[in-house]
């Protein structure tokens, strides 16, 4: 009895988590595949359209354009994330001076609203007279009488800033607190054998950091190429089509176009993509890392 017990805890533990899984993403997902196989108008599902949204969807130049933004968004944003809060992190472990005062403030960001976060940037943005659009694009030329935002040249490259603003003290605090996870010993006989600090970041910490630089980085990437919030807030997927991501377009196709059956296709693309990269990923990192 007390056997058969124990067999069902953990299970009946976890439980109330799978439930919601089920609810708010399961579910809707099998939902959305359905309907990616279906006639939409309006709203009203019809008859079986077979592959023809899925056809549609791949035909479409907004489509491409679309992963395009997305990979140059993560190209710009991730790597940089990456360096900043792995040097972050590494400066953090020498013990800066209040430390302790620095490590809450770097929360904030990563704990702003979203629609904080594109207020605060708009403003800062803003053309002509925005903090850093007075004093800096325009004093050095880079860009007048307009924001940046208005700009088909600049206004991802801002986007990515936000980006970075936002989310690289996440990445100092995750990789900080996986090098003071690390054993003191390897680091104490490397002291002893006279080794320099290149040597001891390079043949230490980056091999046993390696299994969480590559998690975090996934982590990163998937969340950097689904980005809606801040281009929303801030340019729409504008000036044209230049910031316009996947989950912008699909929010348009869905809610401005009214076109149901194209933008369930595309999350199901999306689904895919993620989903063979991530089982690539996962044996990688397994094999070669030891990461899982």
């Amino acid at each position: 009895m007390q056997k058969h017990h124990c067999n069902w805890y953990p299970w009946t533990l976890i439980m109330p988590a799978m439930v919601v899984l089920v609810v708010v993403s399961l579910l809707p997902f099998c939902f959305a595949v359905y309907i990616s196989f279906r006639e939409v108008n309006f709203g009203q599902i019809g008859d079986l359209a077979g592959f023809d949204n899925y056809r549609r969807l791949f035909a479409d130049d907004r489509f491409w354009n679309s992963l395009w933004v997305a990979l140059k968004f993560v190209l710009i944003a991730v790597p940089l994330e990456f360096l900043l809060g792995l040097g972050g992190a590494l400066l953090l472990n020498r013990g800066v001076w209040l430390r302790s005062v620095w490590l809450p403030l770097l929360f904030i960001p990563s704990m702003m609203a979203p629609i904080v976060v594109g207020l605060l940037w708009k403003v800062m943005f803003a053309g002509s007279w925005g903090l850093i659009s007075y004093n800096v694009l325009e004093r050095f030329g880079w860009l007048s009488g307009t924001s940046v935002f208005s700009s088909a040249d600049y206004a991802l490259i801002a986007l990515a800033f936000v980006d970075i603003w936002q989310w690289t003290p996440f990445m100092v605090l995750a990789f900080f607190a996986g090098r003071q996870a690390l054993p003191v010993s390897p680091y104490r006989a490397a002291a002893v054998d006279g080794a320099t600090p290149w040597q001891v970041f390079y043949r230490l910490t980056l091999p046993m950091m390696a299994p969480l630089l590559a998690v975090i980085g996934m982590l990163r990437f998937i969340d950097a190429f689904k980005v809606f919030d801040s281009i929303y807030m801030l340019t729409a997927g504008g000036p044209g089509v230049s910031t316009e991501s996947p989950s912008m377009l699909a929010y348009k196709m869905s809610f401005e176009q009214w076109r149901i059956g194209e933008s369930a296709a595309f999350a199901v693309v999306i689904w895919i993509m993620f989903f063979v990269l991530c089982s690539v990923f996962y044996q990688i990192a397994k094999k070669r890392l030891n990461a899982f």
